[in-house]
């Protein structure tokens, strides 16, 4: 019965409320330039923001979606396959607090996805996930030069990409 309740609870999260009002998700994965890219290919994502969040200032992006096309545990699978769960000095080259991963959630249903999230990721892999998943705090935006700086600058943001070794690690965590 448990468990019936359980599956049902997970399939009411995951379906899309037809006509229901935009939504915000808010993330950190390191250098938010790097997490841009991920969230604005998804249909259903309206915009995605760089930005600060937390008491210590952490790079994160806040993305505006309609989940009548795109549902939040999408978006925290997007989530996890753009960070290494498992570093807890920072996020690839990036070291200190202002870029370890984090989801910050907007209301109780997304803090339940994440963290149902997390806790089905960790028993699949075997990983000690250090991701923090906390509440949603104000949301600053970062200076224009951050907005859409891989699409403004590719080849700086392909240099600091290759040169951070992010795609290595995720190639050697995601295989």
């Amino acid at each position: 019965m448990a468990r019936s309740l359980l599956i049902a609870l997970v399939l009411l999260l995951a379906v899309p409320a037809a006509g229901a009002p935009p939504e915000k998700a808010t993330f950190a994965g390191g250098c938010f330039w790097c997490m841009e890219p991920p969230f604005e290919k998804l249909p259903g994502v309206i915009s995605v923001v760089s930005g600060y969040t937390g008491e210590t200032g952490i790079e994160a992006v806040e993305v505006v979606y309609d989940p009548a096309r795109v549902t939040y545990p999408r978006l925290l699978e997007v989530f996890w396959r753009n960070v290494d769960p498992t570093n807890p000095r920072g996020q690839f080259c990036d070291a200190g607090p202002r870029y370890r991963s984090a989801i910050f959630f907007h209301d109780e249903g997304q803090r339940r996805a994440a963290v149902a999230s997390r806790d089905a990721l960790a028993q699949q892999k075997n990983w000690r996930i250090v991701t923090e998943i906390r509440p949603a705090a104000t949301f600053h935006r970062a200076e224009e030069g951050h907005q859409d700086y891989y699409r403004r600058n590719p080849i700086r943001y392909r240099f600091y990409r290759f040169n951070c070794g992010r795609d290595l690690r995720l190639r050697q965590l995601w295989r």
